[in-house]
């Protein structure tokens, strides 16, 4: 491929809620630009962007997608995101790598709760951005209701740079603003036709010029001063004055277009190359040096070599392919680089550049290049790439934390380590899916930011491994404490002849306060046990704690003190001592007012206003606690107290109850006392489960 300078090269991100028509714009630039000689399409399979048989069958992007195009001798690296939230963390590792978010709203839908969480993200990044009103060719299509969400929703200054020509189906074309003009797209829409502004919209682009301009002026003071003196700014000044806002945020552009019609894609990418920054214009990279002290690499190819890598592929045969962004330095093929993070050197073959599901030799990369190599050994995504003697280790993009868990189970006897190999390969390209085994339920659990992640998830594993699994609901991990106290005897005694069996153990447990686990207290004085059996009592009362009297939960929160005992000589043992606590303990604990206990959970729930009252009351129905409330742009948050009994299928749930624009957390908080007539009906299945598996 063509060498470019780190000055031509542009690095964006097109992000945006689901059903937005971002793919579909993303595959309308590599039309324009003569990428492709096609347009792909979501529908119909065919798109450059959405090929993985998981996101055909579902008409949705799964995983982040890299293609390269040329326009007007710039390079521009194009990352189109997912927009549904299951796979949230693509967007977060996307907007690591670029220089620039794209963001795309649905003229008719505008801002929804999933673009808020879009538009967080590309916050917390601090990225110049872009606005790209997609489907202006639809029915209802509002321009107008889009920029006053922009104002007050996202808090953030647009910057119109064109008006629509035509209504809904009708759209044909844009006023550009800057020139004047009216642009036409006919047939393919690669066909532009400069015109004269059509008469009636002549005093709404007079109107909206004075505005730009005016928003423009405010970049520069001396800028402004001369504006507001009544002197007129040339083409060049208002051209840096685009650039400069730009790349310092002070506004986000603005620019209507229909992918599915390709009218609109040539302005965009015309600010893309024109207005919108090259890696050489951004901040320096700041990191931190294997000893800790502050790093910083300039985005130049003369400085020493560094790398983040956003995103890994796995793949059976071919094992992982490392996507990375250049930071500084450069790049040849068939070398080494150290990977700071995991403090070792790495060996590379090839380099390459993605197109989509195709890749392109390299002869050499730099500062600003986004490209990939093949079978690295020890690199993961969020590592560092450097070169051995100036390391340098640059902050991985945040991850969110999985909401959802399923247990996971072959379908064929036999596969479970296989299983785990597999799930194991395929954490290491999605890094929100996580793979655990429950010490309590002995169950192994894939947990995932919502059903169709996990889903998703279950059918790359039989593609990719050959690995056939069920999914079940994840048991509960309930507790087991007492509310009262008692006193009992342990006791073991079996003396028939020959050598016997002898111990006697009395044991006190009392409760303890939420949250302190177990604690032992030796309290024997006269040596009514000698010191030599005390840690077998102890170890008696733990084992008889794993699977507790009430139905079989482990017990925690109690304090159990042995104060009196008696031994034989002969028939005396540590094995005797640890069974005679072990029934004590038991016993005991059936004496002293046993409770089960459910985990509790911090659920954080963000829903439109019109979709609270149904949220509001499902959350009551699952036993929840409102613990506050709070409004966040156009969206409300609720933050909720609720037994993880209730929220195992909550992502699916709230998904219905707000048409997918509801979107939440959960985390673990505390145990808590289960109400006794559900209590009731745990301890009956536990006991039914019992005699099954007697």
């Amino acid at each position: 491929m063509k060498h470019y300078k780190t000055e031509d090269v542009r690095n964006v991100a097109v992000v945006s809620h689901a059903g937005s028509g971002k793919t579909t714009l993303c595959e309308a630039m590599l039309f324009d630009s003569g990428a492709v000689d096609r347009v792909g399409k979501v529908t119909d399979g065919s798109s450059n962007f959405d090929f993985e048989p998981e996101e055909v069958k579902r008409g949705l992007t799964i995983n982040s997608s890299l293609f390269t195009i040329e326009w007007k001798k710039k390079k521009i690296n194009i990352i189109d995101t997912p927009g549904d939230p299951n796979f949230s963390a693509e967007v977060l590792s996307a907007l690591q790598a670029v220089d620039l978010a794209l963001l795309a709203v649905d003229a008719v839908d505008s801002i929804k709760p999933l673009t808020e969480k879009v538009w967080s993200a590309i916050e917390a990044k601090g990225a110049p951005r872009l606005l790209a009103i997609t489907k202006m060719d639809r029915e209802r299509a509002d321009f107008e209701k889009v920029l006053t969400d922009v104002k007050e929703i996202l808090q953030v200054k647009p910057l119109v740079l064109q008006i629509p020509i035509g209504k809904e189906a009708n759209f044909k074309g844009v006023v550009d603003l800057l020139s004047m003009k009216a642009l036409i797209f006919d047939g393919d829409g690669r066909n532009v036709n400069r015109a004269d502004i059509p008469g009636d919209l002549k005093e709404e682009a007079d109107t909206r010029r004075e505005v730009l301009i005016e928003d423009l002026a405010e970049v520069d003071d001396a800028l402004m001063e001369r504006y507001l003196e009544g002197e007129e700014l040339g083409a060049d000044e208002l051209a840096n004055a685009l650039r400069q806002g730009i790349l310092n945020k002070v506004f986000m552009p603005v620019l209507l277009s229909s992918g599915l019609m390709n009218k609109g894609i040539q302005p965009i990418l015309d600010i893309l190359s024109d207005a919108c920054p090259s890696p050489a214009e951004m901040p320096a990279i700041t990191g931190r040096a294997l000893n800790g002290d502050e790093a910083v690499r300039k985005p130049s190819p003369d400085e020493p070599f560094s790398a983040y890598v956003f995103k890994t592929l796995a793949d059976p045969y071919a094992g992982r392919l490392s996507l990375f962004r250049i930071y500084s330095g450069k790049l040849a093929p068939d070398g080494n680089f150290y990977n700071s993070n995991r403090e070792t050197r790495e060996r590379f073959g090839q380099l390459l550049a993605i197109q989509g599901k195709h890749q392109k030799s390299l002869d050499s990369a730099q500062a600003g290049d986004i490209v990939a190599v093949a079978k690295l050994k020890e690199t993961l995504s969020g590592d560092t790439l450097t070169e051995e003697k100036s390391p340098i280790i640059i902050s991985a993009a945040p991850m969110p934390q999985a909401v959802i868990s399923f247990a996971i189970e072959p379908k064929a006897k036999g596969d479970e380590e296989k299983i785990m190999q597999s799930l194991t390969r395929l954490s290491e390209e999605d890094p929100t899916l996580t793979i655990s085994r429950d010490p309590q339920t002995n169950e192994f659990l894939i947990s995932g930011m919502g059903q169709v992640h996990i889903e998703v998830t279950v059918e790359k594993l039989k593609r990719k491994f050959g690995v056939d699994v069920n999914l079940k609901t994840p048991k509960v991990p309930y507790m087991e404490t007492i509310k009262g106290k008692s006193k009992v005897e342990g006791k073991l005694k079996k003396q028939t002849g020959g050598r016997g069996q002898f111990a006697v153990a009395w044991l006190e447990l009392e409760p303890l306060s939420r949250g302190t686990g177990f604690e032992f207290v030796d309290k024997i004085v006269g040596g009514v046990i000698p010191r030599q059996y005390i840690p077998a009592v102890e170890k008696g009362v733990s084992e008889a704690m794993v699977s507790g009297s009430l139905a079989g939960y482990p017990v925690v929160d109690v304090r159990v003190t042995v104060f009196d005992g008696k031994y034989h000589d002969v028939d005396s043992s540590e094995q005797a001592f640890k069974i005679a606590a072990s029934k004590g303990f038991k016993k005991g604990m059936l004496d002293a007012m046993p409770v089960l206990l459910e985990p509790i959970m911090n659920l954080e729930v963000i829903v439109p206003e019109d979709c609270m009252g149904d949220v509001m009351g499902d959350l009551n129905s699952r036993r929840g606690r409102i613990m506050g409330m709070d409004s966040k742009g156009g969206s409300q948050v609720v933050k909720a107290q609720v037994p993880m009994a209730e929220v195992l299928k909550y992502a699916s749930d709230l998904t219905s109850m707000t048409s997918g624009r509801g979107i939440f957390s959960v985390e673990f908080s505390h145990y808590e006392e289960v109400p006794a007539n559900l209590a009731e009906k745990i301890i009956e299945a536990s006991g039914k489960k019992a005699e099954e598996e007697d």
